[in-house]
């Protein structure tokens, strides 16, 4: 596996981009001030992830995605293992929807639920947004200590 730091031409990685957050325009609002990393696994791009620092110690993983064909296959882990390697602070958060594929990936990824934002999905989104066959309505904010 090979961990890239991607600094220019980050929108080239739009089309993963977009499976870890399926509007645009919120993707727009944290890429360019965050860390984008891209995992490659014999020469294939497998997972993308992007980080950005919070203030007080606290970085977030804002996107997360990993390729259809490779996921199951422990690449979103491998990711959270080198951002929880390469930030420098207290802890490592990371929101996502009420799912139950993304729930339970962070629990094993050794984060803990921290708190809700009510409605973040209902009203940030201009459409609904589905996952796993459940509407998504509320973020979980999940938290790691570093």
């Amino acid at each position: 596996m090979e961990f890239r730091t991607i600094s220019d031409n980050k929108r080239n990685f739009l089309p993963l981009l977009l499976l870890g957050d399926e509007q645009e325009d919120m993707i727009a609002r944290y890429l360019d001030r965050g860390t984008l990393w891209t995992l490659y696994d014999g020469g294939v791009l497998r997972a993308v992830c992007v980080v950005t620092e919070e203030g007080d110690g606290n970085f977030e993983i804002k996107n997360l995605a990993v390729s259809p064909e490779s996921q199951r296959r422990g690449y979103g882990r491998a990711m959270v293992e080198h951002a929880a390697r390469q930030c420098r602070g207290k802890r490592l958060l990371a929101g996502t929807g009420d799912s139950p594929l993304t729930v339970p990936f962070y629990e094993v990824c050794g984060f803990r639920e921290s708190h809700r934002i009510p409605n973040f999905f209902t009203e940030n989104y201009d459409h609904p947004i589905f996952e796993a066959g459940r509407r998504l309505t509320d973020m979980v904010v999940f938290v790691r200590e570093l």
